[in-house]
């Protein structure tokens, strides 16, 4: 068990920002921290090309937490661990797995937020989380299969009772066989192919192709070394065609169960929710407000957060999520001539404009005449964003919609890690380039 208490003063002064953070809780400490991030400031002063101004945020004196039914850290030790233990011995029941891993993590945070302008604000968050990864080998090939989701599992605000709703044991033998099944599995040649995403993979495709490229600091070219730049210029708001009609993407910072989800974000805004896409036109950023007056708005959407207390906020990704549209996904599947279904990811790849990528899901099964057929191994597909997100024509409907948690964002230098959710029902795409050449 880790456990970490401190504190982090941001200042504002003479239109540059400071920032110090100390573990140290005395007074005295407290004030050499303060004047520390005010003579940052500063120096930062002297050579700021252009002042900071903050758009106007309301005042709160306000206590907020996330519900949960049951508190995770009161389920006994031997319980969580039997649990693991009896997944793994179902994954390892054959001499072709070569690795099984279990996973389950917990974590209870409480933060305080108070300003010169007045706001005092507490907010309690408990996050939980599970799943496993099963590794098999044959003849100097190997194959993963993930469940709930690849990178440690399925992850979200709540407590033991999300962990408990998974059926962890109950899909272990299933996973298995997956896994030992692709190894006789084959890859799929280069071609393209109608492509239908589920799972996870849907949720690493609004991450990267989009929640990535509409953070406005990345637009503006305030964050640029780790990961790129965006190509989603300020002059593209409101007008440019992102994806088809029947893409429409909402960012919440009030999603039951997100990642993300919080009272109000480390500005002090209040979390709310509002379009990114709408009926496939981008409509907003993710913003602070420091920058948002450069897209034009008047207030901040409230997508300021920092990694723990030892570190400055920055823009980051709240809950983004697709919204579902009306298809069952037996019927969507009876519609697709010629195509493939990819689920769960394996690896991903992205330009530094957030346009040309390629993505690799763990396992994939070939359509024919709006049927299922063979597993494939492997399966890759590759797009450029604003064409991949047009050729979406159909998503499933709310029963489909999965709210699918990140844990390991990354972003700025010194690097900080952030925790978001992206829901998504599956949803078809036209024409995708999909495998590798011969």
């Amino acid at each position: 068990m880790d456990e970490s208490l401190g504190y982090g003063i941001r200042v504002l002064c003479d239109g540059a920002w400071g920032f110090a953070a100390n573990s140290l809780l005395t007074k005295e400490d407290i004030e050499k921290t303060a004047a520390k991030a005010v003579e940052i400031a500063r120096s930062s002063a002297t050579v700021n090309i252009e002042k900071a101004n903050l758009v106007p945020c309301g005042i709160y004196d306000d206590v907020w937490f996330n519900p949960y039914e049951i508190n995770p850290f009161n389920i006994p030790v031997s319980d969580k661990v039997g649990l693991l233990l009896g997944i793994d011995g179902i994954l390892r029941r054959d001499k072709r797995i070569i690795s099984a891993e279990c996973f389950m993590d917990f974590i209870d945070t409480t933060k305080w937020l108070g300003t010169s302008e007045g706001s005092f604000i507490e907010q309690r968050f408990m996050v939980s989380g599970a799943g496993y990864t099963v590794d098999s080998f044959l003849e100097g090939e190997v194959q993963k299969r993930s469940f709930p989701a690849s990178f440690r599992g399925r992850y979200a605000q709540g407590g033991y009772e999300l962990v408990e709703s998974l059926n962890l044991a109950g899909s272990a033998e299933r996973v298995r066989e997956e896994a030992i099944a692709l190894l006789y599995a084959r890859n799929l040649s280069a071609s393209k192919k109608d492509l239908i995403i589920k799972g996870d993979q849907m949720a690493l495709q609004i991450h990267e192709s989009l929640g990535h490229p509409s953070e406005l600091d990345r637009v503006l070219g305030m964050e640029a070394n780790y990961a790129g730049t965006s190509f989603l210029t300020t002059d593209k708001k409101g007008v440019f065609k992102y994806g088809s009609p029947a893409v429409s993407i909402v960012a919440d910072g009030t999603q039951p169960g997100g990642l993300a989800t919080c009272g109000y974000d480390d500005d002090g805004v209040r979390s709310k929710r509002w379009n990114i896409v709408k009926n496939g036109i981008f409509m907003n950023y993710l913003t602070n407000r420091e920058f948002a007056a450069k897209a034009g708005d008047t207030e901040s959407f409230g997508a300021n957060r920092a990694d723990g207390w030892s570190n400055i906020p920055m823009i980051r990704m709240t809950n983004i999520s697709l919204l579902p549209g009306s298809w069952e996904l037996e019927d969507l599947i009876a519609d697709t001539e010629d195509g493939v279904l990819y689920d769960t990811n394996k690896s991903w790849s992205i330009d530094q404009k957030r346009l040309n990528f390629q993505f690799t899901s763990e396992i994939g099964w070939e359509i024919k005449n709006g049927r299922l057929g063979d597993i494939i191994k492997n399966p890759t597909y590759q797009g450029i964003t604003p064409e991949f997100w047009g050729s979406c024509d159909a998503v499933c409907n709310a029963e489909y919609w999965t709210l699918w948690g990140v844990v390991n964002c990354g972003k700025g230098q010194p690097l900080q890690t952030a925790m978001m959710s992206h829901g998504a029902s599956p949803a078809r795409f036209r024409g995708v380039n999909v495998g590798m050449p011969v």
